[in-house]
């Protein structure tokens, strides 16, 4: 199977058809760009905006963050952590995580990304299943590690609080808010328990010297979405990272080194926010202002206008929670130049409407924890095609398959503008499921072509559209219905602000479309208003027959809807 290549005479101009991968690691990126803007503002963390211009933040130069991480490196080899190990980091956005990020790879172990909301019933089998030896968390999240301990192989625990690199001045008031949360817990001494504080205040080595071989050291295990079933630790090598660094850099030739201003609401702890917001980034000498909180969305829009940012990856939900909030108005966001979404369809009027309240551009990618994650992308300030996901990157190849095998289990390309499954090939794609052979042996092919399981379809120009995820495919009396095409449907309804589609059990149709829906505040609207609406734009089997008004739709701590937990819920019911 090979590909034509056809999007490249769709590139923006500037945008090269390959990159070269840098052949080093991870943390080389911050050494070099350390070099280059050693007093620039690296990391920036904003909890509060105060009158007279005070702010309640904590700022690190790329020369501070640099040796600090060099520090976290040192005091990890001489609580001795080795060459490969497995050290989970369970924060939200705050310098320390950075600091963390850098420090656990310059001491050659491997990075776990963790999720710091999950409970510890669902913490306990992926740290058990990767091996983590190790897990930097909260104060206030220290019961919950010791609690899932027992059935894992964690023995050393190092604790820090977002207090720990904010101004004195207002260190204490923070404190008692942090503490009033509970995310912050006085915790003893003990045997296998530090303190992030004091191993970086007493490391004076420097960090270890670790020989690498970025195409085969693991780098980062970055657990799947989890939507369908249990996560599954995708591992991602120091080149498979940087490679999609470069190729994420090169697709907007217009970033200015040393001088973007990226906002970072994203979880670090996800591979989009890993990838895309902090390490493009400080790859570029930029600025990473950090939010803990993607849900805080009045700091989010006092953020972007005080400190001009003007780069801003996010998901669709956020940007809808931007432009719905009560207060949008009064805050400039005119900085804005790019902002890019993924995780989840981006609805075409949200697209329009936030670029007419910024001026800056909003455009649709697509990519996978597996792919580190981008592997395609709108052309920024180049020819977007509404509705799709773009063009593939650089040094990025696609292919668009059957979705059933023939007689002899081969899965033939379709012909264009036909729906199948895309797969994907490129330096970003990784090295494979940890511990997980047989996983890995469906998920990637001899030939090196990742299955992502999304249906989806590509024009005579390239451009991509993922129709559905294929295991989210609704069968109704044997027609097969996609659930995104309705939910573009229900987008358009002027009283709608988020909705869902799942199929659900039906004795006569086998399945049955359901409707999750979501009102605009103050709106209100009746299921056969809803149904016939849609009638009007799609074919009659396509309806929903069943709808839920809800509150809030179910989500991951990165805004994709769980599609899983909906049509659970609809079946229990």
């Amino acid at each position: 199977m090979t590909s034509d290549l056809r999007w490249l005479h769709h590139y923006e101009p500037g945008v090269p058809p390959t990159i070269t991968a840098p052949e080093h690691t991870i943390q080389q990126l911050l050494i070099n760009a350390t070099a280059r803007y050693p007093d620039h503002t690296a990391v920036r963390m904003v909890l509060r905006y105060l009158p007279l211009g005070l702010k309640v933040q904590a700022r690190l130069s790329y020369a501070e963050l640099n040796r600090l991480s060099d520090r976290f490196a040192a005091a990890l080899a001489g609580l001795g952590v080795l060459k490969g190990e497995r050290v989970a980091i369970m924060l939200p956005n705050l310098p320390q995580q950075v600091i963390a990020y850098f420090g656990v790879l310059k001491a050659g172990a491997i990075v776990v990304n963790t999720n710091p909301t999950y409970p510890a019933l669902e913490l306990e089998p992926l740290l058990r299943e990767t091996g983590v030896t190790t897990i930097i968390t909260l104060s206030g999240l220290f019961e919950r590690v010791r609690d899932l301990q027992p059935a894992t192989s964690i023995t050393r625990v190092i604790l820090t609080d977002i207090p720990d690199m904010v101004g004195r001045l207002f260190r204490r008031s923070v404190a008692a808010q942090v503490r009033a949360g509970g995310l912050m817990k006085a915790v003893s001494p003990q045997p296998g328990v530090y303190f992030m504080q004091e191993l970086l205040a007493h490391s004076v080595d420097p960090a270890p010297a670790i020989a690498f071989d970025p195409t085969v050291d693991s780098a980062v295990f970055q657990f799947t979405g989890g939507t369908s079933g249990l996560p599954k630790a995708a591992e991602l090598t120091h080149r498979n990272v940087v490679a999609n660094v470069a190729q994420t850099s090169a697709w907007v030739p217009s970033l200015r080194p040393g001088a973007e201003k990226f906002l970072l609401a994203l979880p670090a702890f996800h591979v989009y926010g890993m990838t895309v917001g902090m390490l493009v980034c400080l790859n570029l000498g930029g600025e990473l202002v950090l939010t803990p909180d993607p849900r805080n969305t009045l700091l989010i829009l006092e953020t972007i206008a005080h400190e001009r940012i003007t780069l801003y990856p996010g998901v669709p939900t956020m940007y809808i929670a931007l432009l719905n909030h009560a207060r949008a108005g009064e805050f400039n966001l005119r900085s804005l130049r790019v902002c890019l979404s993924g995780g989840a369809p981006l609805p075409l009027e949200v697209a329009q409407r936030f670029e007419a309240a910024t001026g800056g551009k909003l455009v649709e990618g697509y990519g996978m924890s597996e792919s580190s994650p981008l592997t395609v992308g709108n052309p920024v300030f180049g020819q977007t095609r509404t509705g799709t996901v773009g063009l593939p990157f650089p040094s990025t190849e696609v292919a668009i398959v059957a979705l059933e095998a023939d007689p002899q289990g081969v899965c033939a390309p379709v012909a264009v503008g036909e729906t199948g499954e895309l797969l994907v090939r490129g330096p970003q794609v990784m090295k494979g499921y940890f511990n997980k052979p047989e996983e890995t042996a469906a998920a990637i092919d001899a030939d090196g072509w990742l299955h992502t399981g999304d249906i989806a379809v590509i024009d005579a120009d390239g451009y991509i559209t993922i129709v559905d995820r294929k295991k989210d495919l609704i069968i109704a009396g044997g027609y097969n219905i996609v659930p995104r095409e309705v939910e573009e449907v229900l987008f358009k309804h002027p009283k709608i602000l988020e909705a869902a589609v799942v199929g659900v059990p039906d004795a006569k149709r086998g399945e049955t479309v359901k409707a999750c829906i979501v009102l605009k505040s103050g709106e209100s609207v009746t299921p056969e208003e809803v149904r016939t609406f849609c009638k009007v734009h799609l074919a009659p089997y396509k309806v929903p027959i069943l709808i839920e008004f809800c509150q809030e739709l179910p989500k991951t701590q990165v805004g994709k809807v769980l599609r899983r937990q909906l049509a659970a819920q609809a079946t229990s019911q």
